[in-house]
């Protein structure tokens, strides 16, 4: 049932601290509809009757680990962040890729009603807000079809989903890899606070959560940061799952195909002692993994 499709543009990753601070940038904006030069006001949001552009990396049709019942997935590239276990390496730099309407992705995503019926979709990447107006227009126009909605994100754009957005949005699955500044810099590349203040925010507004945090010995399984995690989620009040997913290397391959080094070649997954370990000490703080 699984039909994950690439996408069909060459890779064209570019990195570096330029791209990555123009895209931290609150107000900073680049939907894909300036491909036609369309719109210059980056705070604008695109009219009804006009489709967004954006960037897609692949699409999975039936998922069934990305939000409640089976969903169709719309991974997009592009990704400030350099996630030392990130799986789609291919994803990270600026958007690139196979160049989709919104229109075009619901077009798509209804001819799969009947399967996602109790599901619905969900939008991954990279990271989704890097094409926050794709992503923007992408649900207004699912929840016009009465389909679920789902974000994936690590929260590190998050001041760029503004309120009508995330109005679109009904749930939000929440990557937290660190409560600890220095480890999550280690881990990511990237700055913990805006991810803590995303995270604040949604439970503000009431906005459905789950949240994930990846066990990896010797980088994020230190006592003292999952406590440090499970203490903030504790704090949150929207949160209806949170699961602590262990280490993998399915993404490995990728690295060497693209003639990037891997980081963690020789780190090996958490032993179950180990996963066990860590859902205590979230119960201990009052949170139930699973």
């Amino acid at each position: 049932m699984e039909d994950r499709r690439p996408s069909l543009a060459p890779f064209e990753c570019a990195s570096g601290i330029s791209w990555l601070s123009h895209y931290s940038a609150k107000g900073t904006n680049r939907c894909e509809r300036r491909l036609a030069s369309a719109h210059e006001d980056a705070s604008e949001s695109p009219p009804e009757s006009v489709p967004c552009s954006g960037f897609v990396h692949s699409i999975e049709t039936c998922g069934t680990v990305d939000g409640p019942g089976l969903r169709y997935v719309l991974f997009l590239s592009g990704c400030p962040l350099r996630c030392q276990y990130c799986h789609n390496p291919d994803a990270q730099g600026k958007p690139h890729g196979e160049i989709r309407t919104s229109e075009s992705v619901i077009e798509d995503v209804v001819k799969y009603r009947n399967f996602i019926r109790r599901g619905g979709i969900t939008i991954s990447g990279g990271e989704p807000m890097m094409q926050n107006e794709f992503v923007h227009d992408v649900f207004r126009r699912a929840k016009a079809e009465g389909i679920h909605t789902t974000l994936d994100t690590s929260g590190f754009l998050g001041h760029r989903a503004s309120d009508e957005m995330l109005e679109s949005v009904d749930l939000v699955l929440l990557d937290i890899k660190s409560s600890d500044p220095q480890t999550y810099r280690e881990t990511t590349g990237v700055s913990l606070q805006p991810t803590l203040d995303f995270a604040r925010r949604l439970s503000d507004l009431g906005k459905s959560m789950w949240i994930r945090f990846v066990l990896v010995p010797g980088l994020t399984d230190d006592e003292a940061n999952v406590r440090g995690v499970a203490k903030f989620v504790a704090g949150l009040t929207s949160v209806e799952r949170v699961e602590v997913l262990p280490f993998h290397k399915l993404g490995e391959s990728k690295y060497e195909q693209l003639g990037m080094r891997y980081q963690l070649s020789d780190t090996a997954a958490p032993s179950p002692e180990q996963m066990a370990s860590c859902r205590q000490i979230f119960s201990e703080e009052g949170v139930t993994t699973r």
